[in-house]
């Protein structure tokens, strides 16, 4: 297909605002003679089925109109088969809520993004692999267990139409039942099985989640490998002071939060426990991430 590019839209994202903008947006590609074909999707699950048909029909570069979860449906469509993808290229349509992922590039969003697909710009990317109990997943921004898990189910539950003051409701009735689970894993396997109880833990691949919150401001989305950010058990208004510094990274000074890199997690959970990854929330029982160096190429 060489330069044309397929656009999976999600029309509801942003709580609909994509679907209003998404077509003038994407005109606005056309206009300079970006070569673009769109599909929408209805319901959860179908960008995975469209980024794999589009693939099957020859296309090898895919915009994500929407949010976080768009892109990380995309990305499962694209490497979530039997046989590893020729290489492919993912741009972004920055419409949804979050849109973290493209914040470790940017903060000009729509804008910086249409000038990336434009002239055709592009760098290559990790792709991280979650293996768990019932399949594959894969994920280019994070993956989390624990109060941030708890938050992100809660928001999608209940706040998702706030956008980021609706995480911020969450985050401060998760906050109200602090509680610090065990989650045993090993890095890059050591022999010592790490049950250190922890307020949560996350998987990053990139910096930000949530909108604009720094994480894991030591990630590195080409490095290969995953930065484990722990927050140790943290007391509740210790973590409300600490908390609003999570927007500059500043956090990462506390004495209970600390980071790692490592090319592989091997997680030994005794059953299946919320996750959060790429802002959407499943359950499921996590064995093993490992990261694919450099597997993608984004547009940015």
């Amino acid at each position: 297909m060489g330069r044309r590019h397929l656009a999976i839209i999600n029309p509801s994202a942003g709580g609909g605002r994509c679907g209003q903008l998404a077509a003038a947006t994407l005109e606005r590609l056309r206009s300079q003679g970006v070569a673009v074909e769109t599909l929408e999707t209805r319901q959860p699950g179908d960008a995975i089925r469209l980024a794999r048909e589009g693939y099957g029909r020859g296309f090898r570069r895919f915009l994500a109109a929407g949010g976080d979860g768009t892109s990380y449906e995309v990305v499962n469509g694209l490497f979530s088969r039997d046989s590893a993808p020729e290489r492919v290229c993912l741009g972004f349509v920055p419409l949804g809520t979050g849109n973290s992922f493209l914040r470790d590039f940017t903060m000009s969003g729509v804008e910086h993004a249409i000038g990336a697909i434009i002239a055709g710009r592009s760098r290559p990317c990790d792709v991280i692999r979650l293996t768990h109990r019932d399949g594959i997943l894969h994920y280019i921004n994070l993956m989390s267990v624990g109060f941030t898990a708890e938050a992100g189910e809660l928001t999608n539950r209940r706040f998702k139409p706030l956008g980021e003051a609706g995480y911020l409701a969450a985050t401060l009735l998760c906050w109200l039942r602090l509680h610090f689970p065990i989650f045993p894993l090993r890095l890059d396997g050591v022999a010592e099985l790490d049950q250190r109880p922890c307020t949560y833990l996350t998987f990053s691949n990139s910096r930000f989640t949530g909108g604009k919150l720094m994480i894991a401001p030591f990630a590195d989305t080409a490095d290969g490998f995953i930065e484990v950010t722990r927050v140790g058990p943290i007391g509740r208004w210790d973590f409300a002071r600490t908390f609003p510094k999570i927007f500059t990274g500043a956090h990462m000074r506390h004495p209970l939060i600390s980071h790692i890199a490592a090319k592989r997690v091997d997680f030994q959970l005794p059953s299946a426990v919320d996750v959060m990854i790429d802002g959407e929330i499943i359950r499921c029982q996590p064995q093993r991430l490992e990261v694919l160096p450099s597997a993608l190429d984004v547009i940015v």
